[in-house]
C-alpha cells in the first residue's frame, strides 16, 4: 500500500499525498528530512543543503558551511544542523481578506510571516501587550548575563513590518473576541473585524500560592521590563535567590552570578533539570555550578518570602532561611487563555487544537505556548515558531498539519554545553541505557525497539544535531546494538547517519 501522508522530522508538518514535497513549506527542510506518516518507506533523495539552521534559536543561515557563532543566540557552529532556504509559501486566500493575530512572541511573528509570504494582499496585523518591538524572549537570560545589549533582542527593525505591510499595534491590549460577529476589541476602545483570527498570546509566570510573594523585590523573568527591573535591583554583591531549578532558572542565575550577584537556586526535586537529565548527569552539572559560585539546595519547599514591604529573604519548609536582596520565580509558566475561555472556546490548560491548529471555532487558530495539541502544550521556541507558520497558512484556507516534534533544550548562558532531548528516564526493562562520564563531560543514550529516544550530551555537545536527526528520523540502531556498544561507539555511529 502506498504512503499517502509524510511528516516533517524538524517541524512536524504533515504533508499530504503520494511523495514528499521537494521542501517543507512550514520551516523549509530538504525532502530527506520527511519520513513516512502511516507506514515504512524509503526516503526519497534530497539535493545537497543550502544552509543551517541554529538548534537553539531556528535561525537560518545560507552558506556552505555554518557560521563560527549564531548571530542571534551566539551559540558555536556545533550547533547547526543541514537545513535550506524555504521556497515562496503558496496559500489558498479565498475570501480572507483580513487576519488579525493576537500576541507578537515567536509564534504571532511566524504565523505574520507565513500569512504575507503565501498571500501579498491578505490584510495582517499583530497586537502586543507590550511595547517593544516583537524581540527573542529566549535571549533575555543572554541580555541579563550582560552578552548582548538591549538593542539586540527585536527580531526585525521597525521599518521591516511598513516594507511587509504587517500592522503593528504595540501596548495594545485585547480585553474581548466575539468568534460569532467575527470581532475583537482592545482595552484602548473600538472593534476591530476579522475574517480569521490566531491567538499566539503566550504564557505568564506561574507563581505558586507563598506568603510574601508580591512583595517588592520579588519577580519573575518573563519580558524585557522584568529583565531591567532585576538589573535595577541587583549589583556586585547582592544576595538572589532563584525559586526554581528549570533552565530559567538555572539560565537567570548563571546571568547574574556573571553579573557578581551571589545566587542560590531552590529546587524542589531531588536533583535540578529533572525533566532534562538524569540524577547522574543533575550531580555533574550541580558541580559545575559550584565552581561558578552558584549554590544549589534540593528538595526545598519555599514557605515564604521574609520582609516588609521589600523581600529580606526566603524561608523553607524546614526553617532553613536564605538573606535575599532580590528573588526571582522561574516555577512554569501558564497559557494566557483568559481570552480564549471568555469566547467560549474549548480550553484544557491551554487553548485545545487540531492537528490543523484549529480551535473549537472555524475561524479561529492558536499556535504556541497558548495552545495544547495532542494534550500537549511545549512552552518552547521551536514548536511556537513552528505553529506560528501552520497556523497562519491554514488561516489562508490551506490543508497544513501539524504532527508534533520532540522536546529538547539547550542551556546557553552557564559556560557549559548541555543538549537533552527526548526521554529521560526508561518507562520499563525493555529499554537499553548507553552512558559514559570522562574528563567532566558525560552522554547517555536511551534506546527503545532499536530506535533513539533520548539522549542526554553535557559537556560537549557537538553530536546535539546528530543526535536529533537520530530521534526524529527514527533511525534504525539495532546492528549496532547487539555488540553492546560503549558511548563512544553510539558517537561514532549518529555521526555515520550524516
Amino acid at each position: 500500500m502506498p504512503v499517502k501522508a509524510w511528516k516533517c522530522n524538524v517541524c512536524g508538518y504533515i504533508h499530504r499525498g503520494e511523495e514528499p514535497p521537494e521542501w517543507c513549506p512550514v520551516c523549509g527542510s530538504p525532502r530527506e528530512e520527511f519520513e513516512p506518516y502511516v507506514e515504512a518507506a524509503p526516503a526519497a533523495a534530497a539535493p545537497a543543503p543550502g544552509g543551517f539552521r541554529c538548534l537553539v534559536c531556528n535561525y537560518l543561515h545560507l552558506g556552505a558551511a555554518p557560521p563560527a557563532q549564531c548571530p542571534v543566540c551566539g551559540t558555536h557552529a556545533d550547533r547547526f544542523e543541514a537545513a535550506q532556504a524555504p521556497p515562496p509559501m503558496v496559500g489558498r486566500a479565498g475570501t480572507v481578506g483580513r487576519v488579525l493575530i493576537v500576541g507578537a512572541g515567536i509564534a504571532g511573528l511566524a504565523a505574520a510571516e507565513a500569512l504575507r509570504s503565501a498571500s501579498p494582499d491578505v490584510r495582517v496585523t499583530l497586537f502586543s501587550k507590550e511595547s517593544e518591538l516583537p524581540y527573542y524572549r529566549l535571549n533575555l537570560t543572554r541580555f541579563l548575563a550582560g552578552e548582548i545589549a538591549e538593542s539586540d533582542l527585536p527580531i526585525h527593525p521597525a521599518e521591516w513590518y511598513e516594507e511587509q505591510r504587517l500592522g503593528l499595534r504595540l501596548g495594545s491590549e485585547v480585553t474581548h473576541i466575539d468568534p460569532v460577529k467575527g470581532s475583537l476589541q482592545t482595552k484602548a476602545g473600538g472593534e476591530i473585524e476579522f475574517d480569521r483570527l490566531i491567538l499566539t498570546a503566550g504564557a505568564h509566570p506561574f507563581v505558586p500560592p507563598i506568603v510574601g510573594a508580591y512583595r517588592e523585590g520579588v519577580t519573575s523573568l518573563r519580558t524585557v521590563q522584568d529583565t531591567r527591573r532585576i538589573l535595577a535591583a541587583i549589583g556586585p554583591g547582592a544576595k538572589v535567590v532563584c525559586v526554581g531549578g528549570g533552565v530559567l532558572g538555572l539560565e537567570a542565575a548563571g546571568g547574574l552570578s556573571r553579573r557578581g550577584a551571589q545566587v542560590s537556586v531552590l529546587e524542589g526535586y531531588g536533583w535540578v533539570l529533572p525533566r532534562q537529565l538524569n540524577r547522574d548527569a543533575s550531580a555533574i552539572l550541580e558541580r559545575f555550578l559550584g565552581r561558578i559560585g552558584i549554590s544549589v539546595v534540593k528538595q526545598a519547599k519555599t514557605a515564604e518570602i521574609l520582609g516588609d514591604e521589600r523581600a529580606r529573604g526566603v524561608r523553607l519548609e524546614d526553617g532553613t532561611v536564605l538573606p535575599a536582596d532580590l528573588v526571582i520565580f522561574a516555577t512554569g509558566v501558564r497559557p494566557n487563555s483568559y481570552l480564549a475561555r471568555l469566547a467560549g472556546l474549548q480550553v484544557n490548560q491551554g487553548i485545545v487544537v487540531d492537528d490543523f491548529l484549529c480551535t473549537s471555532q472555524a475561524n479561529i487558530f492558536a499556535a504556541g505556548d497558548v495552545a495544547e495539541h495532542r494534550g500537549v502544550s511545549y512552552g518552547i521556541w521551536l514548536p511556537a515558531k513552528s505553529q506560528g507558520s501552520i497556523a497562519g497558512l491554514n488561516a489562508l484556507g490551506a490543508q497544513v498539519e501539524f504532527g508534533g516534534i520532540p522536546r529538547s533544550n539547550t542551556l546557553k548562558v552557564l559556560g557549559l554545553d548541555l543538549f537533552s532531548i527526548g526521554k529521560v528516564e526508561p518507562e520499563d526493562g525493555s529499554y537499553t541505557e548507553v552512558e559514559a562520564e570522562e574528563d567532566g563531560n558525560y552522554a547517555r543514550f536511551l534506546f527503545h525497539d532499536s530506535h533513539l529516544v533520548g539522549a542526554i550530551l553535557l559537556g560537549n555537545a557537538k553530536q546535539s544535531a546528530d543526535c536529533k536527526r537520530a530521534i526524529e528520523g527514527k533511525a534504525d540502531f539495532s546492528q549496532i546494538l547487539a555488540g553492546r556498544p560503549s558511548a563512544a561507539e553510539i558517537l561514532e555511529s549518529l555521526a555515520e547517519l550524516r
